[in-house]
């Protein structure tokens, strides 16, 4: 697969002092100079020290042990008590750019611009979430996607306390990169979520997109109501972070109003995910041959884990249709 940007931190959190995160299971820091935010690889070449515990210095980061100087593109500019030719000395560094309030790295350069959340259009309102959850990026984008566990994990949240459920029709379509399951026939969700901040519905689309980002949809027949996005990354194993994207119409003042009583829902909901993710990751067998059963509603599964390993999703070849009960 090309080169891709994968979002890492939220912007505003990035200012003058470094901050460590973690990509692709490798130390990067990230500072702000007046070119921009920076990110490279939080080791010093020298003695290996972390850049992040260092401090930035005009357009450059300084190591805290030394004190070298590390510019654009990593290269070194500066070694304190250095006389002559610099010798030529880089850290590794990585593409950065920013889009929606989101900081987004690479590692190689991507083609275009970093693709942010389902709403394209429109006058919109953006809320950002950041999260973490012990587990896989396999299991963490498809619990994001999976309907059938939100009568259980987010009872009375999402879904009403009884067990009252409605028969939908499923459409699962994909191509490169991406796999998407289309729900109709469900009006609206009995939760106390839904009731608050949602009307009627048409339709809801929940889709997985390369390298990790899941999206979900709902649409009225007015049009999309609200649109999520999360980029998840595996940044070490066993542990998946994320930037979340909450977007919908701003609709005056009304937009702000749903945001705001949206996010304390949105912290719950992700908190019983992580707690749940957690639980499976913990209790689960040693043995590597040992592989989870795939049910006959776990129908984005597999593809998930084709587009993760940079594979074709078999539903770019073969559409199903599937009808269940939520």
């Amino acid at each position: 697969m090309k080169s891709t940007w994968v979002a890492v931190a939220l912007a505003r959190k990035i200012r003058r002092k470094p901050v460590k995160i973690w990509f692709n299971d490798q130390p990067v820091v990230l500072f702000r100079t007046s070119q921009g935010v920076q990110a490279l690889l939080d080791r010093c070449p020298h003695r290996f020290a972390p850049l992040s515990e260092g401090w930035v210095k005009g357009d450059a980061i300084a190591c805290p042990y030394h004190g070298w100087e590390f510019g654009q593109q990593g290269i070194c500019r500066k070694i304190p008590g250095h006389i002559g030719d610099l010798p030529t000395i880089r850290v590794k560094s990585f593409a950065a750019t920013e889009a929606d309030g989101v900081v987004f790295i690479a590692d190689g350069q991507p083609d275009g611009p970093p693709h942010t959340h389902p709403v394209a259009e429109g006058d919109i309102i953006i809320h950002h979430a950041t999260n973490h959850s012990n587990s896989t990026l396999l299991d963490t984008a498809e619990n994001i996607l999976d309907a059938t566990h939100t009568h259980y994990i987010h009872k009375g949240f999402l879904r009403g306390l009884n067990d009252k459920r409605f028969t939908v029709q499923v459409a699962v379509t994909g191509g490169p990169g991406w796999v998407e399951a289309c729900y109709t026939g469900e009006d609206q969700q009995q939760g106390i979520v839904t009731k608050l901040l949602e009307g009627r519905r048409t339709k809801t689309i929940g889709r997985f997109r390369y390298p990790g980002i899941v999206e979900l949809e709902y649409w009225s027949h007015k049009g999309i109501t609200l649109g999520a996005a999360f980029h998840l990354r595996q940044s070490r194993p066993g542990l998946v972070e994320g930037i979340g994207f909450s977007v919908g119409p701003r609709n005056g003042g009304l937009g702000h109003i749903k945001g705001w009583l949206f996010k304390p829902f949105l912290h719950i909901g992700m908190h019983q995910d992580r707690q749940i993710l957690k639980s499976a990751l913990d209790n689960k067998p040693d043995d590597p041959k040992v592989k989870p059963v795939i049910g006959p509603l776990d129908f984005l599964r597999e593809d998930i884990a084709r587009i993760i390993n940079g594979e074709l999703p078999r539903a770019a070849d073969t559409p199903r249709q599937i009808e269940m009960e939520l």
